[in-house]
């Protein structure tokens, strides 16, 4: 089969087409998966570079969203049959192999693909869409008529976040770039701030939110307790094992909570059938060919990608 792997750290020349790696094969729980699209989200470029090692040492085959068909299936998998089509964000953070023609997982860490949208718009969605879903139900559990501020709300993450707070009932206010504002007005968004020429933090000084999705890092959960309500909460993506902000927060008289993601067939589902409903939106800014991984890969680095970047299979 074809697979995109990488023998060494570093940019986005390290990743090479591989034609002849071998085809897994599923083991008990699991099915086998012909990878439709896949695509590229910020945890892959710091595993490629070596920043974020999860993976070890080359050689390795990144990827962990993933959107195909099902071909073959254990014997005890009850739950999909050859032909169904699934999507979902199999081992993360342990390798998948994503990139790559055939992937297996186990039955239980994927759902049905939502119906009427594409696989490269399916596969857009697992990592981020689990993210935003664990960040604004689960730990914030957002309430109707609560303010949300979603940082970086015009990428992948963010645009996913602005539709389901909005789902939740929330006033959602944005920080992006003008350029992505009529955007994220369609989705949904009520205020957008251009972090270009304000500083939300002055703008919201006295309009305080309940809850904070940061999604950047560079100091913006530091600044973005300012911002809060007594009693609020700022979720960060990014700073995970930071022991200042736990210390920050309880100064502030406000919580503090990382969010981490992790393969969830429930939450796939509720965000399945977001999408079918016609309440959250997959953007894909545009679809690469596997063979054209690296420039995704730079593509996203350079930074003010318009929702996610998808990989054809």
């Amino acid at each position: 089969m074809r697979a995109i792997t990488q023998k060494s750290f570093g940019g986005p020349e390290v990743l090479e087409l591989t034609d002849g790696a071998p085809r897994p094969v599923p083991g008990p729980t699991q099915v086998l998966v012909r990878v439709r699209a896949t695509s590229v989200n910020p945890v892959e470029l710091h595993v490629r570079s070596g920043a974020f090692p999860v993976l070890g040492e080359p050689p390795f085959v990144l990827g962990w969203d993933v959107s195909g068909v099902v071909e073959e299936v254990d014997p005890g998998v009850h739950r999909f049959a050859v032909g169904d089509e699934v999507f979902g964000l199999p081992y993360f953070p342990a390798a998948a192999g994503a990139n790559a023609e055939y992937v297996v997982a186990p039955a239980r860490q994927l759902a049905r693909k939502p119906a009427g949208v594409s696989h490269e718009e399916a596969a857009a969605l697992p990592l981020v869409g689990l993210t935003a879903w664990h960040a604004l139900v689960e730990i914030a559990r957002v309430r109707p008529g609560q303010r949300v501020l979603v940082h970086g709300a015009g990428g992948g993450l963010g645009h996913i976040a602005v539709q389901i707070a909005k789902h939740l009932g929330a006033e959602v206010v944005g920080t992006a770039s003008a350029g992505k504002h009529a955007f994220l007005r369609g989705l949904g968004a009520d205020r957008l701030i251009d972090y270009r020429t304000a500083d939300y933090a002055q703008v919201l000084r006295d309009e305080p939110v309940d809850v904070v999705l940061e999604t950047l890092g560079g100091g913006n959960a530091e600044r973005s307790f300012g911002v809060l309500r007594p009693g609020g909460v700022l979720v960060s993506a990014v700073e995970r094992l930071s022991t200042t902000l736990p210390r920050l927060a309880v100064e502030a008289g406000v919580r503090f909570a990382a969010v981490g993601v992790e393969p969830d067939a429930a939450g796939l589902e509720e965000l399945a059938a977001l999408v079918e409903a016609g309440a959250l939106t997959v953007h894909v800014q545009q679809a690469f060919p596997l063979e054209r991984l690296s420039e995704a890969h730079a593509l996203l680095a350079a930074g003010g990608v318009r929702g996610k970047l998808a990989i054809s299979v």
